[in-house]
């Protein structure tokens, strides 16, 4: 699993440059025209490189104590990653606000993937008490 989180945080984050390119090169125009839609790309393409560097602590921490907590915080992260930065995308380049429905759906998940991940160092073997 922890191969997997690596692959999969390290695709992620290959596409969240070739993203945040593509939104500050091709779509340069269109953000010009309309300045809030550009922040809204900005937050999901910061949202996304986070989490995809989120993974590969993942794939770190599941090699070193694997389980259900670690791997739920990958597949969560990863949830977070498609939903989030996916709608702020989406809405980004096409302006349908409607969109923004799904976003919190994907924070909701991001914060579910962190507290998972806090749990599983909380619940590590060697923790001493106190």
């Amino acid at each position: 699993m922890d191969r997997s989180f690596a692959l999969v945080g390290a695709v992620l984050a290959f596409v969240g440059v070739a993203i945040g390119a593509f939104g500050a090169h091709g779509l340069q125009a269109h953000f010009e025209a309309h300045p809030d839609l550009g922040r809204i790309f900005e937050t999901g393409a910061r949202y996304h490189m986070y989490h995809a560097l989120a993974l590969l602590a993942v794939a770190w921490l599941a090699s070193r104590q694997p389980g259900a907590l670690v791997r739920w915080a990958g597949i969560l992260f990863v949830v977070g990653i498609v939903l989030f930065s996916g709608s702020l995308y989406a809405l980004a380049v096409t302006g349908l606000r409607k969109l923004g429905m799904i976003t919190p759906l994907g924070g909701l998940a991001f914060l579910a993937g962190w507290g998972c991940l806090a749990a599983c160092v909380w619940r590590r073997p060697d923790r001493q008490p106190g």
